[in-house]
């Protein structure tokens, strides 16, 4: 991999396998997935999903590996304003999940259509829950 790609990923904070990261989408932001979409997957998320990866996901800014304790209703809340924000930077929320890998296995080396590489579009909900 080149060293511009690695560090590209290190700024998204994918710097492990198998994560999830939520960022604001604008110009520098789709620059840097325009640049590395052949070494990841991405999309946009929506409300429920983004519920079940806080509930069985999320981890608290406070301890290094303090699972959050939410219930379904603050997870709703928290997942509504992190899509009219864009952000979890100023919640209680590390900005970025550990995932399982999928079940039933994913084509990593193949793009949307036939793969899971590049931009996936709402279809990346689905992957997200095998994830889970």
């Amino acid at each position: 991999m080149k060293k511009e790609d690695e560090e590209t990923l290190s700024r998204l904070r994918l710097r492990r396998k198998y994560a999830c990261v939520m960022v604001n989408e604008n110009k520098e932001i789709r620059g840097m997935l325009k640049k590395i979409r052949n070494f990841v997957a991405y999309g946009n998320i929506d409300k429920e999903t983004l519920k079940e990866l806080i509930i069985k996901r999320g981890k608290s800014i406070e301890g290094e590996k303090k699972k959050l304790k939410i219930n379904d209703e603050k997870a709703t809340k928290l997942a509504e304003e992190v899509l009219k924000n864009q952000s979890l930077n100023n919640l209680e929320i590390k900005p970025f999940f550990r995932l399982h890998p999928p079940r039933k296995g994913i084509n990593t080396r193949a793009h949307f259509p036939r793969g899971v590489l590049g931009d996936n579009k709402e279809k990346i909900n689905e992957l997200i829950r095998r994830m889970l």
